[in-house]
Parts: structure tokens; sequence; C-alpha cells
């Protein structure tokens, strides 16, 4: 079942925001009937009924600012961890130049591309087999640049080969750190728990408004409307690869525009 909500999110945000909205509605007015029944039977107090819907309503609440807190928490992981590759890739690209043979050069090259390969990953949607050819790219980059250096290492074992290898080392953890922080999302369990806990709030607030024997389905719409975007919100914002907040790719990009005219060594001053 979450899988089919997550590809239907993957589909369309809007189709999935419009069922949420829709089973909030169905549970309201569920709700509101199984009320009205009581209230023909006599045997519900409004006053009671009231005080429960309002800790129901305040507790969903609650649960609601931890999970947005616990998503933008997971977005700003994402966001920082394209930074900290960005430049990781960077250094590795300075020292690689500064090391004055043809492997520093070919590192420099296969640097450039690895960058184009990173932003292609941090951009990609939700498709498994996209992003499984994409990670094979980056470790066949990773071998490959690998080799060069522990070549350069056996050559030239000095401190300049032996930060270069170090800087590297460095860009391929940081890549395995964003790989890990694109892979987190809202784990399933509180997936469930928020969805559950704002139907069940719904149909008790429908209940409420069934014991009473009155209700304002305008009001209670845009309620549900509101829920609803504040939900979608923070699923969008734990999923790396659902809805429109996405981490941005400009660190790599101006990586990239750095890469521009190599390293130039100035004349020695006279």
């Amino acid at each position: 079942m979450t899988a089919l909500l997550v590809g239907l999110a993957s589909w369309s945000v809007l189709a999935f925001s419009a069922l949420l909205f829709v089973a909030q509605l169905i549970a309201h007015e569920a709700g509101y009937r199984f009320g009205r029944r009581g209230a023909a039977r006599g045997d519900v107090q409004p006053d009671g009924v009231g005080v429960v819907v309002g800790g129901m309503l305040g507790l969903l609440a609650f649960v609601l600012a931890l999970t947005l807190s616990f998503a933008n928490t997971r977005f700003s992981e994402r966001r920082a961890g394209t930074l900290a590759e960005a430049n990781a890739i960077g250094t590795a690209w300075l020292r690689a130049g500064a090391i004055g043979q043809p492997r520093g050069s070919e590192i420099a090259r296969l640097l450039e591309q690895y960058t184009q390969v990173r932003m292609q990953f941090v951009q990609a949607d939700n498709d498994p087999v996209l992003l499984d050819a994409l990670n094979q790219r980056t470790n066949a980059l990773q071998s490959q640049i690998w080799g060069h250096v522990s070549a350069i290492v056996r050559e030239q074992p000095n401190p300049v080969s032996t930060a270069l290898m170090a800087s590297l080392n460095d860009t391929f953890d940081m890549t395995t750190a964003e790989r890990f922080a694109n892979s987190l999302r809202l784990p399933p369990q509180i997936f469930w728990l928020l969805i559950g806990m704002t139907l069940l709030s719904m149909a008790t607030l429908g209940y409420q408004f069934g014991v009473r024997g009155r209700t304002l389905r305008i009001l209670v719409a845009l309620l549900i409307l509101m829920w609803t975007v504040v939900i979608v919100d923070i699923l969008d914002l734990a999923s790396a690869r659902i809805g429109a907040f996405r981490t941005g790719v400009e660190a790599y990009e101006w990586t990239l525009k750095g890469f521009q005219g190599g390293v130039t060594i100035p004349p020695a001053p006279r």
C-alpha cells in the first residue's frame, strides 16, 4: 500500500493531494452520520465529545509539527550534502592540477565528468533504473580515478600525492553521504500514523457536528484543505525525488564553472 501511494505521488503530487482530500471528506461525512444516529438515540453528551475532539485535533497539530521538523531536517541535510560534495570535488580537482603530470590532468578531466554525473543524480526523478545507471557510472568513474591516483602515489610517494589521495577519498566519502541522504524518506510508520490520525480526527470532528445536529461543510472543507497542504508539504520535504521541493545543483554548477580554463601557472616573480 505504501509503495502504491509513493508511485501515485511520483506520478502526480496533485493526484495524491486530491486522494487525501477526498479521503478526509469521506471520513468527516461518515463521522457526521454516526453522530446523527447517536444524537437520535439520545445516549451521547455533546460537551464530552467536544473535549475529545479538541484533544485529538491538538495532538494532530503536535504530530504535524514534529514531522514537519523531521522533514525539514532531511531537506537541509540533502542541501548541505551537495555543497560538501561539490567543495570536495573542487579541492580534489585543484590538487590534481597541481601534480604536474599526465595522470593528474586525466584525474582532473575525469572529475569534471564526475561532477556532471553527480548533478544528474541529484536532479533525477524517482526512477530506479535511471538511478542504478547513474550509481554504476559513479562507481566506474571512482575506479578510474582511484587507479590513476594509486599509480601517482607509487611513482611519487610525497606529501603532494598523499594530499591528492586524501582529497579524493573525501570526495568519495561525500558521494556516499549524499547518496544516503537522498535515500532517506519519511518512515512508513510515521506516514501511516500521520494519515491515520488525520482521518480519525476528521471523523470525530464530523461526529461532533452530527451530535450537535448541524455542520459547517464549507469551513470544514477549508480546514481539510489546510491539513492536506501541510501533510503534502511534509511528505514533499521528506522525499528527495517526489514533489516540488528538490535539492538544487547550484554548488555543482559553480564547481564546473571553476574548472573552465584549467589551472594556469603564472611565471615566477622576479
